[in-house]
């Protein structure tokens, strides 16, 4: 059960600070794009997540989107957001982080942190790769049947945990 356990888990993508992945050594974000980014089927980015992503650029974190859609769904995102992307990224299998990593310039998965808001896609991914992994809350309700019912799951393998602030996070 381990290898389903996030990091961190916190309500928003937002609360993380360049502060706190310097003191984790953490030097290149793998990004999801749905319930992370913006809401299922959103072409646009929540404006909080937007601001945050600039202030992450301007820091000089590199960012790269690694997600399960396909290019179809992913290639305008991304360009709107001018990040690179993996597009059909497999998770939880670890190909798309390999991937991730040549495009972060070559980072070693300890100096990586994976985010998104599925236990069984990006957690999971980012633990078999070997990479900090920092669960966020979704965005909004889930559309999709398949989704639902993994988030019913999800809540058995979190047994109560609540999202919090970094600063609170063990």
């Amino acid at each position: 059960m381990s290898q389903l356990q996030p990091d961190y888990y916190i309500p928003r993508i937002t609360g993380i600070g360049r502060e706190f992945l310097a003191r984790k050594g953490i030097r290149g974000l793998v990004l999801d794009v749905d319930n992370t980014l913006t809401l299922h089927d959103d072409p646009t980015p929540d404006p909080d997540i937007a601001r945050w992503l600039e202030e992450m650029r301007a820091a000089g974190i590199p960012m790269v989107i690694v997600s399960n859609n396909s290019e179809e769904r992913v290639a305008p995102f991304a360009k709107i957001l001018g990040l690179p992307f993996v597009a059909d990224g497999e998770k939880p299998k670890t190909g798309g982080m390999e991937r991730a990593a040549k495009v972060l310039g070559g980072l070693r998965p300890e100096e990586m942190a994976v985010i998104g808001d599925q236990i069984f896609t990006d957690v999971w991914g980012g633990n078999r790769f070997g990479a900090v992994t920092i669960l966020v809350a979704p965005l909004g309700p889930e559309i999709v049947p398949f989704i639902k019912f993994k988030r019913v799951l999800e809540k058995f393998v979190l047994r109560g945990r609540k999202p919090r602030a970094l600063e609170e996070e063990r």
